[in-house]
This record gives C-alpha cells, sequence and structure tokens, in this order.
C-alpha cells in the first residue's frame, strides 16, 4: 500500500482497513491491551473485520480520523496502532497508541504520537486534545504528559465500573 498519511524517521503511518484484521486481532489480544483498555472478546479474524468495519472505518467516515497503522519503514512491518478516537461521552477526540510486545520501550508509541499530535493540530484543525488511560498504565501516563497533556480529572466511561484518568491539551500554533 503507498498512501501513507504520515510519516515519522522510523515508521509510516495509515488508516486502519479491513485488511489489517491479523494486527488488530493481535493488539486486541496482547496481554498488556486487555490489562490497560479493556478485554473487546475479539478473538478471530472474522470478528476482527466486523470490529474494524464498524468501528475504525465507520470512525474515519464520520469524523476524517482514527486509529493508524504503524509500520517500520525498513521492512514494512506492522507494528501497533496510533491514532485519534471519538468517543460519545467526551467533547474533543482523544489520542489512544497500543505497541505490539517485541516493539514496546523502544520509542515507537512516542514517535507515532507526536506525528497524530501534529497532524491533529496542523491538518484536521482540531483544537483540543484529550487522552484517556487507567491509572495504573504508567508508561503510557508518561508518554501522554510528555506530549504535553495534563491532568484535568478522573471519569468513569459508560459501561466501566472503574474511574480512569481524563488528560487534555489546547493544540495552538
Amino acid at each position: 500500500m503507498t498512501d501513507w498519511l504520515m510519516e515519522t524517521e522510523r515508521m509510516r503511518l495509515r488508516p486502519v482497513t479491513v485488511d489489517d484484521t491479523e494486527l488488530m486481532l493481535a493488539v486486541w489480544n496482547d496481554p498488556a491491551f486487555i490489562r490497560n483498555v479493556s478485554d473487546r472478546g475479539i478473538r478471530t479474524i472474522g470478528q476482527a473485520r466486523a470490529a474494524i468495519e464498524s468501528g475504525a472505518q465507520k470512525l474515519f467516515e464520520d469524523c476524517g480520523y482514527g486509529p493508524y497503522c504503524l509500520s517500520l519503514k525498513s521492512d514494512g512491518t506492522m507494528i501497533g496502532i496510533c491514532g485519534l478516537f471519538k468517543r460519545e461521552n467526551l467533547s474533543d477526540p482523544d489520542i489512544g497508541f497500543s505497541v505490539l510486545p517485541d516493539y514496546c520501550g523502544k520509542g515507537f508509541a512516542s514517535e507515532a504520537s507526536v506525528a497524530v499530535v501534529d497532524y491533529a493540530r496542523d491538518w484536521l484543525g482540531i483544537r483540543i486534545l484529550t487522552a484517556i488511560v487507567s491509572p495504573t498504565n504508567a508508561p503510557s501516563i508518561r508518554l501522554i504528559e510528555k506530549l504535553g497533556l495534563t491532568f484535568e480529572q478522573m471519569i468513569t466511561m459508560p459501561g466501566d465500573d472503574g474511574a480512569i484518568c481524563l488528560y487534555s491539551k489546547a493544540l495552538t500554533d
């Protein structure tokens, strides 16, 4: 695929499509994703395809943004996702990221997140960016704070029992 939307020093980013079912299945079943985000119960390629169609594809159609696949420039390996999401209970888009275990701790999430924040500000015209994160997910909290987002409050997402942290940042030139 050649329609890369963003590039960083080590990666290319493009919108998630149904061609990415294997990557998304790996992301959704990564123990760290299940522990820190949620267990979506998506266990098959068919379920992953349906979730992409009703989730990522719909988000891109409705909002013009969504999750982006992270691909290594060196060999094309898909290593995770980073993108923008629109939650019904949040007034502004939020940034989210998940890198597969073999690529964690190597700065890929940070590198991709900086590109996504720049894209949100410079191309999409997003004025306020938020992030939601489990209070026990220290690595993600460090990255969110490194991006310049500040803690706002604890919130409970619809359908969840536990409170999570809400961060935000004004995106200005």
